[in-house]
């Protein structure tokens, strides 16, 4: 494909909003819309494809294992059954190239697919293209719609672009995807980074401002040394040497944004159990037990913005092992919470 010509562009579903809760702080409530799509760390990603041939499902599997690679904490296994996956993945030519961010995978029916791909993924331009959309599913924005980004962009060439083939959007769309800032408080730090694999490639002449870019933005392709870099900080690698959580005993945990921490659970005896938090942060609380060596979600529960705890109950059998992963949003008042199970 000719450098100059024109590109089709992804076009991802919008987030799933959230209501913000009468009375919450606006730095609570930054740090819920910034947090909410991640996942917790050492969650196991399963995909599946909804038919697509082989070249492109294998360069959806490649650029899986680059993301991987980083050596984060997420892992990515490949299913048959639809009904055992999170992420589903279709081949539709005449539909774009999208995903759905993040954790709002959850919410799409098995029988719908969460992530589509439409057009080829062979050329280095297609494997980006894999890369952008895995991104997504991790929880990652469009980078040019920073608003630190400084980006004055000439807003008649950029609906005439996009309005134009081959993407074909409507205004609302291209405002959507392209001239759209996304709220401050969904963007992590304050740069702006060209050169991310959730960039764009833009033609010249959409772009005012910053000068140098008016000959066009066209980022190399892959992922960037700061797309790394955010991948491990959200996702970094699981210490293996994990503590073992007893019954009845609570433990005090500090965290921070966005930091996690993570028990192994042994139960004395087969029962119903109840797991929760304690303290006034917001946490997502999540159980996975451990199947042939790997970890699938049993039950989990997320306390946000309510003046509650994280707290569900489950069934655990003698000689099985759990484990458990609490996440924080917002430290609460003492900065503090615990975790415990009886």
């Amino acid at each position: 494909m000719s450098e100059e010509l024109p590109r089709p562009h992804c076009n991802p579903k919008p987030r799933i909003p959230v209501v913000r809760p009468v009375g919450i702080s606006d730095t609570r409530m930054r740090l819920i819309n910034l947090l909410r799509t991640k996942w917790v760390n050492g969650t196991v990603l399963h995909f599946h494809f909804m038919g697509g041939p082989a070249a492109q499902q294998q360069a959806v599997r490649t650029a899986f294992a680059q993301w991987k690679a980083l050596g984060i904490g997420l892992n990515f296994v490949e299913v048959t059954d639809r009904n055992e996956s999170e992420v589903r993945i279709a081949f539709d030519q005449s539909d774009g190239s999208w995903s759905y961010v993040g954790k709002d995978v959850l919410s799409i029916a098995s029988t719908e697919p969460t992530m589509n791909f439409g057009w080829d993924l062979t050329n280095d331009y297609g494997r980006t293209t894999a890369l952008h959309e895995i991104g997504h599913t991790l929880g990652l924005p469009h980078e040019h719609q920073n608003p630190f980004a400084g980006i004055v962009w000439d807003e008649p060439k950029v609906y005439q672009y996009f309005t134009g083939t081959p993407n074909d959007w409507t205004r609302e769309q291209t405002f959507h995807n392209v001239l759209r800032k996304i709220n401050p408080d969904e963007v992590e730090g304050s740069n702006w980074d060209p050169d991310s694999v959730m960039e764009y490639w833009f033609p010249a002449g959409l772009i005012k401002e910053p000068a140098q870019f008016q000959a066009g933005l066209r980022p190399p392709g892959g992922l960037s040394a700061v797309d790394q870099d955010w991948a491990r900080r959200i996702y970094p690698g699981l210490d293996s040497a994990t503590p073992v959580l007893k019954p009845f005993e609570s433990v005090a945990l500090s965290l921070v944004p966005a930091g996690q921490a993570d028990f192994v659970i042994e139960p004395p005896a087969s029962r119903s159990y109840q797991l929760g938090t304690f303290g006034t942060a917001d946490t997502v609380l999540v159980l996975f037990e451990e199947i042939d060596g790997e970890p699938r979600y049993l039950a989990g529960d997320d306390d946000s913005g309510e003046d509650r705890n994280a707290l569900f109950g489950a069934k655990l059998i003698q000689g099985r092992k759990y484990v458990l992963r609490v996440r924080l949003y917002w430290a609460g008042q003492s900065g503090q919470t615990a975790v415990m199970y009886w």
